[in-house]
């Protein structure tokens, strides 16, 4: 289980155009937002991350980096890339499922083809949401069983800024006696 303030596991991974993303190395004022989709056979992971796309500016005028993580190899990753017409999106491809694990993603298997058509791999990682701050420790963690039911990007922007503004830290911090 991940716990705000503490650090997060590292990611090291390819991305479509951006080089590898590592993000240990990331460089931001206040820290990334990354987002897990289930991959190109989730249409409401297609409906999600053009959502997201549309929020980079925002994230970014608050000193935030962005990037989209799915298990898919490259050539589904671009064609989710190119399906929402993501130019500033970055999108970072083949995470393990070792690796989604560790980020307290859930693992579902295959019902074959989805609604659009397109076949489900053998095993993926369901969504998550996380902001992690500059020194890479949880600062928000969302992470969902189905892909239905997400948080909004909007709210997100705006949490950040009373975050900013009031000095706001990380919660659910605690992990003593109860």
């Amino acid at each position: 289980m991940l716990i705000p303030r503490q650090k997060t596991p590292d990611l090291d991974l390819p991305t479509l155009d951006h080089g590898n993303f590592k993000l240990s190395d990331e460089k931001s004022e206040r820290g990334t937002v990354i987002c897990f989709y289930r991959g190109l056979h989730c249409p409401i992971c297609a409906t999600y991350l053009t959502e997201f796309q549309k929020r980079v500016a925002d994230f970014a005028e608050r000193g935030v980096t962005t990037i989209a993580i799915s298990s898919d190899g490259e050539d589904r990753a671009r064609a989710m890339a190119e399906k929402i017409e993501a130019d500033t999106l970055r999108f970072a491809y083949d995470l393990s499922l070792e690796k989604a694990r560790e980020w307290g993603l859930y693992i579902s298997t295959s019902r074959g083809k989805t609604s659009i058509g397109i076949e489900e791999p053998a095993l993926f990682s369901e969504p998550g949401l996380f902001m992690v701050t500059p020194e890479q420790s949880l600062y928000y963690g969302s992470t969902q069983t189905m892909p239905f039911v997400r948080p909004h990007f909007s709210e997100l922007v705006g949490a950040l800024d009373f975050a900013i503004k009031n000095s706001y830290p990380a919660r659910g911090e605690y992990t003593g006696d109860v």
